[in-house]
């Protein structure tokens, strides 16, 4: 057994050092072809979603399907009051805090034709009067309000319909916030001027009155408020027109 040793070291190209080196050197392949524990890469799963390291910024975002129906849905609640302060006369906000959506249903149809009640964010509503003679409503612009616009000349019928269900309801707190008037703004211990402004017949008749009566009781009826000038003017011409059909 020693010799054989002996003759295989001597003998490097002997059958049994031949099969040595074979299987050394296959042992060695394998030990390379191995990777390490350390080269590993585990499988990503596609589910999952990355996370973001501290200092790293995450890509941009365009705007979200939630953000731009609300950004709609506003642009069109300023659009709305634009188009309601067309042949506006009056335009008063209402605090509508506390109320239930039955005294809405019932408060809207013990209003007439000529008005128009809206529930809209302060804001908005500034957005659509801001630049207009409307803007002066902006000191009622405070809490939670809804607007009425009054499309007729007789505001006073206009705003009794609310007085009365005021009323009817014990709805004392929820009073008028203000409101314009031909550009002007009435707090709401001034709404007696508006409410107690004269009827069409009543214009009509101070008018014929002024007519027929001395030069300083016309001058005071000329220095009333534009809107009632102007009634009184038409009424006059229409009665005119009445007496004297060839003049038309």
């Amino acid at each position: 057994m020693i010799r054989q040793r002996l003759e295989t070291a001597i003998n490097p190209s002997s059958p049994e050092s031949c099969l040595n080196s074979n299987m050394e050197a296959r042992a060695s392949a394998m030990s390379f072809s191995l990777p390490s524990s350390k080269a590993l890469v585990r499988p990503m799963n596609p589910l999952t979603v990355p996370s973001y390291r501290s200092g790293q910024r995450r890509a941009a975002r365009g705007p979200s399907i939630r953000a731009a129906i609300p950004r709609t849905k506003k642009e069109a609640t300023v659009e709305t009051v634009r188009e309601q302060l067309e042949n506006c006369y009056l335009l008063a906000g209402i605090n509508y805090k506390g109320f239930t959506v039955k005294q809405f249903q019932e408060l809207r149809k013990t209003l007439p034709e000529t008005t128009k009640l809206i529930v809209a964010k302060n804001t908005l509503v500034y957005k659509a009067v801001e630049g207009t003679p409307w803007e002066s409503l902006k000191p009622c612009m405070k809490g939670m309000n809804v607007w009425l616009f009054v499309h007729t000349e007789e505001i006073p019928s206009a705003i009794k319909p609310y007085r009365d269900f005021q009323k009817d309801k014990k709805l004392e707190d929820n009073d008028f916030t203000g409101a314009v008037f031909e550009g002007k703004f009435y707090a709401p211990d001034q709404f007696k001027k508006l409410e107690t402004l004269p009827t069409r017949a009543q214009l009509y008749s101070t008018l014929l009155g002024a007519l027929h009566s001395p030069a300083s009781s016309l001058l005071s009826t000329l220095q009333a408020p534009s809107t009632q000038l102007l009634l009184l003017l038409n009424a006059h011409i229409t009665n005119l027109q009445q007496q004297h059909p060839s003049t038309q």
